[in-house]
């Protein structure tokens, strides 16, 4: 009976030794999505190019087109081919509650990654790299940030632009009286209608809200750099095996170079939904971080974002 027992226990452990993954629990994200059938994505509604609504209210964007890329890697994964995805609008100020709170697993906006973020969720790879400029009316006469003393400004609340913006206002004592938004479309309104002079905000979301304005022509875009965005996708901390697969996503969309497929169909091409091309290149900082994909962000955020 001894000698039965041994031989049991022997190739009970030789099964594990030959299949590791016999003895490996799904456990975190990859648990809860493979319980409920579906992945969550988090979405912004007015963040053009990187996630906003088309002609039919669908979320689309350059954020949103490579979260469904680690979608298919979370099917391979599980090996659920039908396994379905649900997009959950999030703004500027709900993003990180909603994810945290478990309502949605990957967030694909226009998040900046800093190292004040990093303390509360995880990140993948820089997916892209901005900075704060503010756009104004031409006829308003704002040349630099110091035009800006006494006057008001727009921001979009829970943003790294406002906080920037505000660190420029203290260090310079502009007194710039500031005025807070839901999202980037009800900043833009702001300067639109005359309720404020300028609204910060990263250049890039700046020249597509520009470029899809009414009169594009009224409005430019204007300053040098006051901060350091890496935009990354979001989800959870503490969850390393579902990190890992994200990370290895982007990463490999990276090393493929389909990558520069997906940049070029949303920066360089028409876009919905009115066929507007941003033709906007791909900047150094964004190539580096192609090159070396990593989700310390640029110099770990190096400026005033974080």
């Amino acid at each position: 009976m001894s000698r039965l027992i041994r031989l049991l226990l022997t190739l009970t452990i030789a099964g594990l030794c030959i299949n590791p993954t016999f003895a490996a629990e799904i456990t975190g994200t990859l648990k809860k999505i493979k319980d409920t059938g579906i992945v969550k994505i988090g979405h912004r509604d007015a963040s053009s190019p990187f996630s906003y609504l088309d002609d039919n209210q669908h979320p689309i964007g350059y954020g949103v087109d490579i979260c469904l890329k680690i979608v298919d890697s979370i099917k391979a994964e599980l090996k659920m081919p039908n396994l379905k995805h649900e997009f959950v609008p999030v703004t500027s100020q709900t993003r990180i509650p909603i994810l945290t709170g478990g309502n949605i697993d990957l967030e694909c906006g226009s998040t900046t990654n800093s190292i004040e973020r990093q303390q509360q969720v995880a990140f993948a790879p820089t997916y892209f790299v901005t900075g704060t400029k503010i756009l104004v009316k031409k006829s308003s006469g704002i040349k630099n940030y110091d035009d800006l003393k006494g006057k008001t400004v727009v921001f979009t609340s829970g943003t790294t632009n406002e906080r920037a913006m505000k660190a420029y206002n203290d260090e310079k004592k502009l007194g710039i009286n500031f005025i807070p938004s839901k999202d980037h479309a009800e900043s833009f309104l702001a300067v639109e209608t005359g309720r404020a002079v300028a609204f910060p905000m990263d250049d890039i979301l700046l020249y597509s809200l520009k470029a899809n304005a009414k009169n594009p022509n009224d409005y430019e875009v204007i300053g040098a750099f006051l901060s350091d965005d890496p935009y990354a996708i979001m989800m959870r901390k503490d969850d390393p095996s579902f990190k890992k697969l994200v990370t290895d996503t982007v990463a490999g969309l990276y090393k493929s170079g389909e990558i520069n497929k997906i940049y070029t169909k949303w920066f360089q091409s028409p876009i919905r939904p009115k066929n507007i091309n941003l033709n906007f290149p791909m900047s150094d900082g964004l190539k580096d971080a192609i090159k070396n994909p990593n989700d310390k962000g640029v110099g770990s955020c190096g400026k005033m974002s974080c």
